[in-house]
């Protein structure tokens, strides 16, 4: 299922076709694959090369270990997080290593690494699928996190399903309109509020 958005102006078709699907295939995701998209957020940029990023990871390779990550889901995520072939938890370091000064930017990091994610499994044909509905407390039970490591999200990835393979009302969902707000409300000149004054008028 494609759903290429309607840019305002022209962007990279792996940006442009990039969506957050719920449905996933039962095709597996080669051990190889997973491996690249992991070096992929290795490589991304960050703060001081800090590299605040970890990853949890489990795949459906290994049955057991992909249900135990997937049950720190919510229940409302139960719902499909099982059938993606990979499951992760993305956490954020929260000091820098060389000195343990605290690191203002490295929630914002983790989100660098993981779009550097979404990217490499965009051109090879993936979805991805990030979800704030986890328990972060069990985490971190489970997964013996450590203080000052910040749990922040759920990433799972697998091969494009079919949206009528999960429970009401999530398929109408799946179909709706991808919509964004004007670049006019997010980009500003000369203030907080004011357009920015480079964007063409069919952009506000």
């Amino acid at each position: 299922m494609h759903r290429k958005a309607q840019t305002a102006v022209p962007i990279h078709p792996l940006l442009a076709e990039r969506w957050s699907s719920r449905a996933f295939s039962d095709d597996p995701v080669a051990p190889e694959l997973v491996l690249s998209l992991l070096e992929a957020a290795r490589w991304s940029a960050s703060c001081f090369n800090g590299q605040p990023w970890r990853f949890i990871v489990a795949t459906r390779d290994d049955p057991e270990q992909h249900a135990r990550l997937a049950a720190c889901f919510t229940t409302s995520n139960q719902r499909w997080v099982p059938r993606a072939w990979v499951v992760m938890i993305a956490l954020a370091v929260d000091t820098f290593e060389v000195d343990g000064s605290a690191n203002r930017l490295a929630q914002y990091d983790v989100g660098l690494a993981v779009q550097n994610m979404v990217v490499q499994a965009s051109a090879h044909g993936l979805n991805v699928r990030q979800a704030a509905g986890i328990d972060i407390a069990r985490i971190r039970a489970e997964y013996a996190v450590p203080e000052g490591v910040t749990v922040m999200c759920g990433v799972m990835i697998g091969y494009p399903g079919d949206p009528d393979t999960l429970v009401d009302p999530l398929p109408q969902r799946e179909r709706q309109p991808r919509t964004r707000k004007p670049l006019s409300e997010l980009c500003f000149s000369g203030r907080f509020g004011q357009a920015y004054d480079g964007l063409p008028d069919e952009t506000r």
